[in-house]
């Protein structure tokens, strides 16, 4: 399991049902792994399914990732068993599809008590995004930590056309984002489908960046490095972060709101938000 950072992003889903895929999993450079019980495993394969990824998790097969295993809903008939054995085996995370409200928050909360477990949830149905505060609202001594979109079961459910650089569903990313920022949780983007078309899919890692979107799931290994690139602070980033923290921290500067560097008014929220861009960098072994 992840032992470096707690910066997510890339998660790539494999499916649990897929043995081989499973074993790769170490291999890979994604900041996280979800194995999938869900989506992408028949009903004839669900047991083998849970068996297989929680076995997986036990012998660290996520490498330095973080793990995570994402379950079946609690409504199906896979759920509750897919949630006691992925509790066993202690991922860093279970991801929960399908979470309609705050209430879903505190049953998923009272299942985990005692458990050191992140619950990550799925932002992916209608009456998710009109609840979406009163979910982030919930973080509060609950283990809720991640908001995950399901753009895919998002457009299914309401029809909305995620062509055209998704701009039907602006509102309802931008509202998770802001859910998420409030709660001061992670928030990670939902999959590009067209896995072959990397032009177009670092276009959309660029997009959610955009947003405010910490990450980016994935579907794909070949989409691994464009998205922890474009999620990544870069070079040029962590320069212009560190001139406005040093600027800042000079003894004639520290009580200063606003300072003019090289002719652009810079104002000490600018700084706060440097810090954070070197904190990452940081985290991600970037300086």
């Amino acid at each position: 399991m992840k032992t470096q950072s707690n910066i997510s992003r890339s998660a790539l889903y494999l499916p649990a049902s897929n043995s081989r895929a499973v074993e790769k999993a170490a291999t890979l450079r994604a900041d996280v792994i979800i194995f999938d019980l869900e989506d992408a495993v028949s009903v004839e394969q669900k047991a083998n399914a849970r068996s297989v990824a929680c076995t997986a998790v036990q012998n660290d097969g996520a490498g330095e990732s973080t793990a995570v295993i994402r379950i079946n809903g609690l409504d199906t008939p896979w759920g509750n068993e897919d949630l006691v054995a992925a509790l066993a085996a202690k991922p860093d995370a279970i991801l929960v599809p399908k979470v309609n409200s705050a209430n879903d928050i505190k049953n998923l909360s009272d299942k985990m008590v005692g458990n050191s477990v992140e619950l990550w949830v799925m932002i992916e149905t209608a009456r998710s995004i009109l609840n979406i505060q009163q979910i982030a609202d919930a973080t509060s001594n609950t283990p809720l930590s991640c908001f995950v979109i399901g753009t895919n079961d998002l457009a299914k459910e309401t029809r909305m056309d995620m062509s055209n650089n998704r701009e039907a569903l602006v509102s309802a990313l931008t509202q998770c984002v802001l859910a998420a920022r409030v709660a001061g949780i992670q928030i990670l983007d939902g999959v590009f489908n067209d896995f072959k078309n990397l032009e177009t899919f670092e276009q959309e890692c660029l997009q959610g960046k955009r947003f405010g979107m910490d990450g980016k799931t994935l579907i794909h290994p070949s989409q691994i490095d464009i998205c922890n690139s474009v999620f990544a602070p870069s070079v040029e980033e962590l320069e212009i972060a560190r001139c406005v923290v040093e600027v800042f921290e000079k003894p004639e500067n520290r009580a200063a709101n606003v300072i003019s560097i090289d002719g652009k008014m810079v104002e000490r929220l600018h700084a706060d938000m440097a810090k954070e861009t070197l904190v990452r960098g940081k985290a991600l072994g970037m300086i």
